[in-house]
């Protein structure tokens, strides 16, 4: 029986795709490369794919994920999809769970939801959203999305939306319904919402050295409003976001990403309208990355296997426990390099976590503490058999 005091381990595995491009490539090629790296995720057995939701500032190329995820669903066969996130001040509550249903029905099952407030003020402005009203305007559409995803019927009016006698006309695909994750980076904002509705919870921000500290308190806060509300926490719904990229050594890895860290860079730069001091080469960039780390991408895991492990397990001591782990997909490497990266995680990391390898390694532990037992035996055997040939020979 695993120790109740150990804190959980995560045994899923999957990618946040926002996506992030350089806005000096094509972006056709990025968008296909990205349904590609999807397909490639399937293959290995990553659980998950989040895509994001943006329209702005250049880098974030994806407005719908629910576009992306419908043609991606058709080149995979497993792996499931979350809106990473959908920002529901930008949607009326019935047109969002009805386009989520019927994706859902479309992948047979395999959708989930996202929901945050949106991340770029520029997306909010050229809507005419207040920023400083997302959040309560999220809580808003929240409530609704929840109770018509369960069937009910709705009837609400806000000063955004209107709902009378609002429901779906398609139930999900599964009696069970469909997840919906609620956002959260450093603030509690995403914790309470997602406690007050018993939904799972999806941490954006965890290696962000302020979000890393806030996992715990928020964690907390997600338990107590769960229970108020009467719902059953479960750290096996709990997601954390973390850029890693891995090559065979760490030397390797940190020259792999060299090659497009400068691209992060610049949109940091472009967000805030300030030139960032260790922004003028990429050997500088990745030593501010991997030690205090990037606004927005937080501090980046760069290296091997083995340092993904050690990373990992220290948010699941720091956090007290998590199921799923997310991948932040960045456009640090060449394509064939982030690829492999991918590949090593798969091969080495995921096995670690899963414990696929514990019967393999107790088999061979067992033959080895009776190998002089076994090796006796076989050499019995063959004396035997040398035996038996010459004496029918005589």
């Amino acid at each position: 029986m695993p120790n109740p005091t150990t804190p959980q381990r995560p045994t899923r595995f999957g990618a946040f795709i926002a996506p992030y491009h350089g806005i000096n490539g094509n972006p056709t090629l990025q968008i296909r490369r990205d349904l590609d790296l999807v397909a490639h995720l399937d293959d290995l057995g990553y659980e998950e794919a989040w895509i994001g939701e943006h329209h702005s500032a250049g880098y974030e190329t994806i407005a719908s994920p629910e576009l992306f995820i419908a043609a991606a669903a058709e080149k995979t066969r497993r792996i499931r999809f979350g809106t990473g996130v959908n920002s529901l001040p930008y949607h009326h509550p019935l047109v969002l769970a009805d386009r989520i249903v019927q994706l859902d029905h479309q992948s047979r099952g395999r959708i989930m939801l996202g929901a945050g407030p949106g991340q770029l003020a520029s997306d909010a402005f050229m809507m005419g959203i207040d920023p400083m009203k997302q959040r309560s305007m999220m809580a808003e559409a929240l409530a609704a999305i929840t109770a018509l995803l369960r069937g009910e019927t709705v009837t609400a009016k806000t000063d955004w939306f209107t709902l009378d006698e609002a429901r779906l006309h398609l139930a999900p695909y599964q009696p069970h319904g469909i997840e919906i994750a609620c956002a959260s980076t450093v603030s509690p904002s995403g914790s309470v919402q997602a406690g007050t509705h018993g939904l799972s919870l999806l941490s954006l921000a965890a290696s962000d050295p302020n979000g890393f500290e806030a996992l715990a308190g928020n964690w907390d806060i997600y338990a107590k409003t769960s229970a108020d509300h009467g719902h059953t926490p479960n750290r096996d719904n709990w997601r954390l976001v973390v850029p890693m990229h891995l090559a065979d050594t760490e030397e390797e890895a940190r020259r792999q990403a060299e090659y497009g860290v400068l691209h992060l860079v610049r949109y940091i730069e472009g967000l805030s309208g300030m030139t960032m001091p260790w922004g003028s080469t990429a050997t500088e960039a990745i030593r501010q990355w991997t030690t205090d780390g990037f606004p927005t991408f937080g501090v980046a895991m760069i290296g091997t296997p083995d340092d993904a492990i050690a990373r990992i397990e220290a948010m699941a001591e720091k956090s007290g426990g998590f199921g799923t782990l997310l991948l932040l997909d960045l456009p640090i490497a060449e394509p064939a390099a982030k690829r492999r990266s991918y590949e090593l995680f798969a091969e080495y990391v995921v096995p670690h976590f899963t414990g696929a390898n514990r019967p393999r390694e107790a088999s061979m532990a067992w033959a080895n503490a009776n190998s002089g037992k076994f090796i006796g035996a076989l050499r019995q055997a063959v004396e035997a058999a040398f035996a038996q040939h010459h004496g029918t020979d005589d």
